[in-house]
């Protein structure tokens, strides 16, 4: 149980870092470029894994859900969250997303057949109304066209990661992603073939490595920690792990992006941390 927990936090902290990497990414490249690029290159990554290893090909019944991996987690998130992420900041979008583990959790127990009990509901929901009122509150109550990128990107991610989740309760949580990437792989490389001709590039440092990372960790091998997380301890109880993530990205918007710190940081950081000790110590049946 702790060491799920421990690789689940891990891909956590690996997943907080996404956002202010795209940022970097769009100083230099066209939001579709990239997002294709990004599944291109982790489908490189992925194809060599699978290789080396020489593992059997997924059974039939596997692969509906790792379909609906490649779609949420490898196709819809990251483009979604590209597009919101030109006109919102990464600060605002970390906690838009913030409501991602209740989706999580939600998808979860309806596909896994778990019953969470009353005390897991209240604290995820819980968690769910703080990071929706901090994000009201920044925006002073407007629902911009980013919010709706990025309300659907995390109700397809959260999608992803549950049937994500479920498989890797009996496949290597590695092998899952892999082959997620590796079915969208298609998509992304027509999308990064079209967008390099049509959006124009300034290549720097700080593009080079914001794509790298999102094409190396957040699309590949932060998955490989998180899914075989959320194989040992459950998706509902890993996914409240993810209510610490826009604190954490909110530190990096900060220290990589000098972006500023909202005030009510602090009271949120304490209300989501308390959310996360109450939805940990609940019983998963």
């Amino acid at each position: 149980m702790a060491s799920g927990t421990v690789l689940a936090a891990l891909g956590v902290l690996s997943f907080s870092f996404s956002f202010p990497a795209t940022a970097w990414a769009l100083q230099g490249f066209g939001p579709w470029t990239v997002a294709g690029l990004r599944g291109a290159l982790a489908a490189v990554l992925a194809a060599v894994a699978l290789l080396a290893s020489r593992g059997a090909f997924p059974a039939r019944d596997d692969w509906p859900g790792l379909i609906v991996v490649a779609v949420g987690c490898a196709v819809g998130f990251p483009l979604l969250t590209t597009l919101a992420l030109q006109t919102s900041s990464t600060a605002h979008s970390a906690v838009v997303i913030g409501v991602l583990p209740v989706a999580t959790a939600t998808i979860g127990a309806l596909r896994t057949g778990r019953r969470p009990s009353s005390t897991f509901w209240a604290g995820a929901i819980a968690g769910a109304i703080i990071v929706i009122g901090f994000t009201l509150v920044q925006s002073r109550g407007a629902i911009t066209l980013a919010d709706g990128y990025l309300f659907a990107a995390l109700v397809v991610c959260a999608a992803g990661y549950a049937e994500g989740g479920r498989l890797s309760a009996h496949l290597p949580g590695w092998r899952v992603i892999a082959w997620g990437v590796l079915l969208a792989a298609p998509i992304n490389l027509v999308v990064a073939a079209v967008a390099l001709v049509e959006e124009p590039m300034r290549l720097g440092a700080h593009a080079l490595v914001g794509l790298g990372y999102v094409a190396a960790i957040s699309q590949f091998g932060g998955f490989v920690v998180w899914y075989r997380g959320m194989g040992l301890i459950g998706v509902s109880r890993a996914s409240q792990l993810q209510l610490a993530q826009p604190l954490l990205t909110l530190v990096w918007a900060v220290l990589l992006l000098g972006e500023q710190f909202p005030a009510v940081v602090p009271l949120t950081a304490v209300a989501v941390l308390a959310c996360i000790v109450v939805t940990q110590r609940a019983r998963v049946d």
